[in-house]
């Protein structure tokens, strides 16, 4: 879609002579929002089991270097059975270090595309990497799950050479299905 802008002459409020300028909206404002849109989903194959009171990274993500990463979504589900639980305290933050964890295949969710995935992602930590910023955090009850999708323009950017790790920390034992959703 183009539309037509006026450019008007020396002064802010002069609409003496004025020539349109076309801008191509379909181009230039959205390729800004959404990167290559080459998306992909970090997300184990299994559940991952929580021990009470114990931070655990479930999930981390390595961007590559000098090559920014979109979170665009965060979602997490428990098993809980009691209806008492107590909340589990869920946190994405920013990490220095890897931890000790299993390596994570990331799915591209448009499987056409050629392109190859440059993140790495890793999963269930033995050893705890060293956390540093807290990007964001809610609070969950054990029998439910929680979906953040982040508004166009509102993402959480990571720029390249980044660890971003989702931290669970369960009051009792149980498991979690973690995923990130991002974007190259």
């Amino acid at each position: 879609t183009l539309f037509a802008i006026c450019a008007s002459g020396s002064g802010p409020n002069d609409v003496a002579s004025s020539a349109p300028l076309a801008v191509d909206t379909a181009s230039s404002f959205f390729e800004d929002l959404t990167m290559s849109r080459l998306q992909f989903i970090a997300k184990p194959a299994a559940e991952i089991a929580l021990v009470a009171a114990t931070p655990r990274t479930v999930i981390q993500l390595a961007t590559p270097a000098n090559h920014r990463v979109v979170i665009y979504k965060v979602a997490f589900f428990f098993d809980g059975v009691s209806v008492t639980g107590e909340p589990i305290i869920v946190t994405l933050a920013l990490q220095t270090t890897a931890g000790t964890m299993s390596a994570l295949t990331l799915v591209k969710t448009d499987q056409s595309l050629g392109e190859t995935i440059q993140t790495a992602a890793t999963h269930t930590a033995t050893a705890e990497p060293t956390t540093t910023s807290h990007l964001d955090g809610w609070e969950c009850h054990p029998q439910q799950g929680w979906a953040e999708l982040y508004p166009m323009g509102q993402e959480i950017i990571l720029a390249g050479g980044t660890r971003v790790g989702l931290i669970c920390t369960a009051p009792a034992n149980v498991n979690v299905m973690p995923k990130i959703f991002c974007e190259e």
